[in-house]
C-alpha cells in the first residue's frame, strides 16, 4: 500500500456541488500522525484550491479533540494569528485554539470577514468539528468576490469612495465590556492600543467606552489580486438585528448607544432597503455543508466570509486563525481613519 506521505500532492478528491463549499475527502487514515502526514504532503494543493474556491472542507480525518485540531492546524497554517478587538465570547482551549463562538444556539450569525475592522487580520481561518449538532449549525461561507460583483453598483461606488464606519459601545450589560475587548483593565493600555491602531475613543459615564473607526469596504487579495467586499457593515448594522431585539436595545440604550452599529464612512445611515439589498447579496452567495465529526474547513478570510446557522443539540466547533495580513498590503479603497470621510 502507498504510504500517505507518498501520495501525489497534486491529487485531491474534490467534490463540487451547487450550494456547498468544495469538499475534499481524505484517504482512510487511522491516526492523527497519518492525518498530519497527508495534510503536509497535500498542503500546496489545498492552498491552491483555497485561492480558487475561497473555502475547502476536508473530510475523513480523525480530529477528535483540541489537541488533534492543533496538530492539523500546524500542518496547514504556517503562522498563527491573534484575535484582536474581541467582539463575541469564546472559550480558549490554549495553543491558539478557541471555540468558534459561545453565542446562544438559537442565534444565527450572518456572513462576515473576521476582524475586518482591524489594521491586520487573519488571512486564513481553520474550523474543526469535534461534536456535530443534531440539526443546523453549519458554518456557512460565501465568496466575497462574487458578492462584490452582485452588489448594487451605486452602493459599491459610495462605499468605495467613503468606506464604512463602525461605532461600538462597550458595557457590562450589552456586548462586551472594554477590558475584555482590549484584554486589559488599564485604561491607558486600551487608549494606547486605540491610538496605535487608528481607533477613535471616548470614555463615558460608569466606566463605559465608545469607539469609532472608519475602514475600507473593498480590498484586494494580496496573492490572487482579486477585489473583494470585505467588511462587517451589514453584520453589525442595527437593521440586521432581529426586530424584537432591536426594539429592546434601542429603547434601552438609544440608537447611539447600541453595542454595534455601522454607517457609510461619511456617517450616512443607509436606508432599510439599502441594508436589505446588501444582506440579500450575502444570502445569494451563501453555501453550506452539514458538519460531520472530524471535518476541517479552511477559509481564506479575505476571499470568503463565514457565518453560522442556528442549531439544536450539542455542538463543538473549534477555530484557529493564521497567516496574518496587514490591511496596508490589500490596497484598501479607503484609508483607515478615526474621522468621517470628508472631515
Amino acid at each position: 500500500m502507498t504510504a500517505i506521505a507518498d501520495t501525489p500532492a497534486t491529487s485531491l478528491d474534490a467534490a463540487r456541488e451547487p450550494g456547498k463549499p468544495v469538499v475534499v475527502t481524505a484517504p482512510p487514515v487511522s491516526s492523527m500522525a497519518e492525518a498530519v502526514a497527508w495534510l503536509t504532503a497535500h498542503r500546496p494543493a489545498i492552498q491552491a484550491e483555497l485561492h480558487r474556491s475561497g473555502a475547502v472542507l476536508l473530510r475523513g480525518l480523525p480530529v477528535e479533540d483540541a489537541a488533534g485540531f492543533a496538530q492539523a492546524r500546524d500542518a496547514l497554517v504556517e503562522t498563527r494569528a491573534g484575535y484582536k478587538e474581541k467582539a463575541t465570547p469564546r472559550t480558549d482551549f490554549g495553543e491558539g485554539v478557541f471555540s468558534s463562538t459561545d453565542l446562544p444556539a438559537v442565534q444565527p450569525i450572518r456572513l462576515h470577514n473576521e476582524n475586518s475592522y482591524t489594521l491586520d487580520f487573519p488571512g486564513v481561518l481553520l474550523f474543526g468539528c469535534v461534536t456535530a449538532p443534531e440539526t443546523g449549525g453549519a458554518t456557512t461561507v460565501g465568496d466575497m468576490r462574487e458578492a462584490l460583483r452582485q452588489m448594487p453598483a451605486e452602493l459599491v461606488e459610495r462605499f468605495e469612495r467613503a468606506g464604512w464606519l463602525l461605532v461600538r459601545n462597550y458595557s457590562e450589560l450589552a456586548g462586551l465590556p472594554w477590558y475584555k475587548t482590549f484584554a486589559t483593565e488599564d485604561r491607558a493600555v486600551a487608549e494606547a492600543y486605540c491610538d496605535e491602531n487608528t481607533v477613535g475613543y471616548e470614555w463615558l459615564d460608569d466606566d463605559s467606552m465608545r469607539t469609532r473607526q472608519r475602514r475600507s469596504a473593498i480590498v484586494t487579495h494580496p496573492v490572487t489580486g482579486e477585489r473583494v467586499w470585505f467588511n462587517h457593515f451589514a453584520f453589525w448594522n442595527s437593521r440586521t438585528l432581529d426586530e424584537d431585539v432591536r426594539e429592546v436595545l434601542v429603547e434601552t440604550y438609544g440608537e447611539d448607544g447600541l453595542p454595534f452599529n455601522t454607517y457609510l464612512g461619511d456617517g450616512t445611515r443607509l436606508t432599510d432597503a439599502e441594508v436589505d439589498a446588501v444582506n440579500a447579496v450575502y444570502d445569494r452567495v451563501t453555501v453550506r455543508e452539514t458538519w460531520q465529526r472530524g471535518d476541517l474547513m479552511l477559509v481564506d478570510n479575505i476571499l470568503c466570509a463565514h457565518g453560522r446557522e442556528a442549531y439544536t443539540g450539542d455542538r463543538k466547533i473549534l477555530v484557529a486563525m493564521g497567516e496574518p495580513v496587514a490591511l496596508a498590503d490589500c490596497r484598501p479603497a479607503t484609508a483607515p481613519s478615526t474621522a468621517l470621510h470628508g472631515e
